[in-house]
């Protein structure tokens, strides 16, 4: 890769992020210590929630959340087809079945009515799904509160993918709180708002959700007397009491993170006006930003370009023109329905007319800290170059 590309995506670490990972390698302990609960106490406390269970990546929240709210074989699991294939696999992981409902292609995010019209349906056809997954993408939040008010009416509970979106907000609070969700899930990916390298993190304000995503991720086990269901034997005695798994996060990892989630807000501001210094530099081109709802204040994690229709037509050729003149672009999401694997579910491609939509002139541009405005307007000039 050349010196001067610009990716798409990119970590930021900082004195201080080396120096706190730096004192955790000195201390007396670098997997099980102090930093991992410091951590999650920092989490909750930062988003409003009761509690926070940090694990070694979103994708093992979003399995742990499906276990913890009991999905199981014959189940059903809804999410958004525009997202990273994590936010179905946890269901099929459980041995539930997977369906989509699909999106806003001016938002990226799912389509309240036609949820409603799909719950309705479902409702007649005794098909409801036993959990919902809207999925928070770019950091902007989805209408939650129509998602809650309609979860109490057909009874399904919902897990935030908010893998895209810590440090944002939805209607004044933060997402994170689970005001209108059992579960919510981040990621602490390298690309994310904030990173541990790799890792991630699940809030809840049920105690007894909490309880078993910390047992479930540390391989069903519990050390603590007053929850054994046998007479202890001696100080060394654990029980396992159900079928978890391998899942912790380190304190190598949880120094990073406590370093970097001091620095959470100015990162999301930073963010927040390189996007709103793009729009005003493409504001004569023939593309649209991703529209973000009145009601949020997204982290901004990716910024994200649609082509005007008469450009559809070309978009491989900008996607590769823009690569070749060394800037980063990506598709964030191929529809996962139309991944080799989820063939033979069968899904029609008809039946997500938005996703289709904005899977063929979406891309996403270069966005991240210390993104400077002379690379943005790169950016730019290369779109140019590519139009011609």
């Amino acid at each position: 890769m050349k010196e001067d590309f610009i990716p798409y995506g990119r970590h930021q670490i900082a004195e201080e992020d080396i120096q706190s990972v730096v004192n955790t390698l000195k201390s007396s302990y670098i997997t099980q210590g102090n930093a991992v609960p410091k951590f999650e106490e920092n989490i909750a406390k930062k988003v409003h929630a009761k509690y926070s269970i940090c694990v070694n990546s979103a994708t093992s929240a979003l399995h742990l959340a499906c276990l913890a709210l009991e999905v199981q074989q014959g189940d059903i699991v809804w999410t958004s087809p525009i997202s990273f294939v994590a936010s179905s696999n946890c269901a099929l992981y459980c041995g539930a079945q997977i369906d989509f409902v699909d999106i806003n292609p001016l938002t990226g995010l799912v389509n309240i009515d036609i949820l409603e019209s799909k719950l309705e349906e479902a409702s007649k056809n005794n098909k409801l799904p036993k959990v919902f997954i809207p999925v928070h993408l770019a950091g902007a939040s989805c209408d939650m509160e129509k998602i809650s008010a309609l979860s109490k009416k057909y009874g399904f509970s919902i897990i935030e993918d908010a893998s895209h979106a810590i440090g944002g907000n939805y209607k004044d609070k933060p997402v994170g709180s689970c005001s209108y969700s059992s579960i919510t899930v981040f990621s602490f990916h390298p690309v994310k708002i904030i990173t541990t390298g790799e890792g991630g993190a699940a809030t809840t304000n049920d105690p007894k959700l909490a309880e078993n995503l910390k047992m479930l991720r540390s391989h069903g086990i519990t050390k603590e007397e007053s929850k054994f269901l046998k007479q202890k034997l001696g100080s060394w005695y654990y029980e396992q009491q159900s079928l978890g798994f391998n899942y912790r996060m380190n304190d190598i990892q949880a120094s990073l993170g406590l370093s970097q989630l001091k620095r959470l807000d100015c990162i999301v501001n930073e963010r927040n006006k390189q996007l709103d210094f793009y729009k005003k530099i493409f504001s004569e081109l023939p593309i649209t930003f991703l529209d973000i709802p009145p009601f949020v204040y997204s982290s901004v994690h990716l910024a994200i370009i649609r082509l005007d229709d008469k450009l559809t037509h070309k978009y491989h050729e900008i996607f590769e023109g823009m690569i070749n003149l060394g800037i980063g672009v990506q598709l964030h999401y191929y529809p996962i329905y139309k991944n080799p694997f989820y063939k033979k579910f069968n899904f029609r491609y008809e039946d997500f007319p938005g996703a289709e939509d904005y899977a063929s002139r979406s891309m996403s541009i270069p966005l991240f800290p210390g993104l400077s405005n002379e690379q943005q307007l790169r950016v730019k000039v290369a779109f140019e170059k590519v139009l011609g």
